[in-house]
């Protein structure tokens, strides 16, 4: 749209809603993801006000309100599908309350890791919902915005948490009323205190009824199966629960490759419960992790300002039994 100058006329909120017909809180429940319209009537406003070029004023509205409505999520492996869910999940509870989300990918690296708080800073984040590359001590530079921590420990924030403990406890018992009497581990990197919590549960569980045989250690990477093929190659336990469902699908075709049949000759149990491990062959046996539930608790948490007085929210795990483990005869 041009004025009689020919220079560009900045679209407002008002044109839209004169366009597309509706009043001017209707256009800014539309623009802003709040209040209670249809979705028909919500869609057409949105479409009308693509068609304009219409530009929502962050600016304006961190003057107007103190807040700039996007909120920041890092997070350590974008590829892997556990955190695209969460992603997602975060996504779907801002924009319900009208904010936009800023992800980044830090691939891992510390380093990208702080670039990534110092942007969101610079571009006025009203809050960061912060999966860590590694657990947070005392020494660790706070963020500098309001910030929830999930999956790992931290100093002085707020963490999402769900009960590490009590999910490798739910496998072991799991494998225990199978009949498996030898099992193996393979965990993620044992830096991390979720990563501990899940494998001092699973040998807690076991409770001296099953002998842990082996215990693999991985680092995250984008092929495990290396890594994993040396507790494959033993052959000496008929099951193996995985500290991740990543870890899980790198066992499941390593076993395979080496002519093992999951759950025929090799059970295996993952952690998470990501989208795909459902539909994967064969379906996985897991300890699911509320993704759902911890993203809204997380957002939630920015968005009231909760974050001045660091809580700590463990959520329950629930063990899903799919087809990858069996009860031996």
């Amino acid at each position: 749209m041009a004025n009689e100058g020919g220079t560009a006329k900045r679209i407002t909120l008002k044109d839209v809603a004169r366009a597309a017909d509706v009043s001017l809180a209707s256009a800014s429940y539309a623009i802003n993801g709040t209040g209670s319209l249809g979705r028909e009537v919500r869609a057409h406003i949105l479409r009308v006000a693509a068609d304009l070029g219409y530009r929502q004023n962050l600016s304006a509205r961190a003057v107007r309100t103190g807040r700039t409505g996007t909120l920041g999520l890092i997070l350590p492996d974008f590829a892997n599908p556990f955190f695209t869910a969460l992603a997602q999940a975060v996504m779907r509870r801002a924009r319900a309350s009208g904010h936009y989300v800023i992800i980044a990918d830090t691939e891992g690296d510390i380093g990208l890791e702080q670039q990534a708080i110092a942007s969101l800073i610079e571009r006025g984040a009203d809050g960061l919902v912060w999966f860590p590359v590694q657990d947070l001590d005392a020494q660790t530079v706070t963020p500098g915005l309001p910030t929830v921590v999930m999956d790992r420990k931290a100093t002085g924030l707020s963490l999402v948490l769900a009960d590490y403990f009590g999910g490798g406890q739910q496998a072991a018992a799991h494998l225990l009323k199978g009949g498996h009497r030898k099992v193996g581990l393979v965990s993620g990197p044992m830096s991390l205190s979720s990563m501990i919590e899940r494998c001092e549960g699973f040998r807690s569980g076991l409770n001296d009824e099953a002998e842990c045989v082996f215990h693999v250690e991985t680092a995250f990477s984008d092929d495990l199966e290396p890594t994993v093929g040396e507790a494959i190659d033993r052959r000496d336990v008929t099951a193996i629960f995985a500290g991740t469902d990543q870890i899980a699908l790198a066992v499941v075709r390593r076993a395979a490759r080496s002519g093992l049949r999951v759950p025929d000759d090799l059970s295996v149990i993952g952690f998470g419960d990501a989208p795909w491990v459902g539909t994967s062959a064969p379906a996985l046996t897991t300890v699911e992790m509320p993704i759902e539930d911890m993203a809204n608790e997380a957002v939630d948490r920015l968005l009231q300002r909760e974050t001045g007085t660091p809580a700590r929210v463990v959520f329950d795990t629930t063990l899903i039994v799919r087809e990858s483990t069996r009860t031996l005869p």
